[in-house]
């Protein structure tokens, strides 16, 4: 999934200061399950915006407001029970929320409430990790489906690197070396010959560095 994080008060604030009337808009996708922008945490940030601006001495009517998905069409088309009602769109999802509605909603400022941090996973209780750098070219079923391009603070595609030391990472000891992982993991499954492969230089061209990526279906497209 994608984790994000809520932006400090001060920038939202800044955001929206000069705004009459605020539609917060959570997303129930990704963000809820992260505890960053879901309906609860919408809820919180609109009374932390009224509060905040009413301590600069400013009015502001802040309404809530939620879609399925922000990121999809045929969600997005929800919004129009609010069209024109509001000088700004302040949006808890993801940045994808946050461009779909903006594209879709050209007479609408729209905000973003969240930096988007990375694709990943929760670790534990209250912490996520970062899995996947979605960089277009999986390597997964050469790793044990473990990732190297995310999980190697190098993104090392031939490791471990000489700063791994006792299967920790030369970053800080608190992190695990991804290709040790690797190592252990294809190792268990009797497959650690795949280690003496020597990996390619990598084409970075599917990781987007020349523009926005697009995928499309020709089975799904009308």
């Amino acid at each position: 999934m994608i984790v994000a994080e809520r932006k400090p008060m001060a920038e939202i604030i800044e955001m929206v200061k000069d705004c009459k009337k605020v539609l917060v808009l959570a997303c129930r996708g990704c963000v809820t399950v992260c505890s960053a922008g879901g309906e609860r945490e919408a809820a919180i940030l609109a009374s932390l915006v009224r509060l905040g601006l009413k301590k600069e001495g400013r009015e502001v009517e802040i309404t809530e407001g939620s879609l399925v998905r922000q990121c999809d069409k045929e969600y997005i088309d929800a919004i129009d029970q609010w069209n024109g009602q509001y000088d700004a769109i302040l949006s808890t999802a993801c940045g994808v929320g946050v461009n779909f509605i903006a594209n879709l909603r050209k007479n609408d400022m729209v905000y973003p409430a969240l930096n988007t941090t990375f694709f990943g996973g929760s670790a534990e209780q209250g912490v996520w990790s970062e899995q996947c750098a979605g960089c277009g070219d999986c390597v997964l079923h050469l790793t044990g489906g473990l990732c190297p391009v995310a999980r190697c603070a190098k993104s090392l595609m031939n490791g471990p690197c000489g700063g791994s030391v006792d299967g920790r990472c030369e970053i800080s000891r608190d992190v695990d070396c991804i290709w040790q992982s690797i190592h252990d993991r294809l190792g268990s499954f009797g497959r650690s010959a795949q280690m003496e492969a020597i990996a390619p230089i990598r084409d970075w061209s599917t990781a987007g560095h020349g523009g926005p990526r697009k995928v499309e279906r020709k089975d799904l497209t009308v």
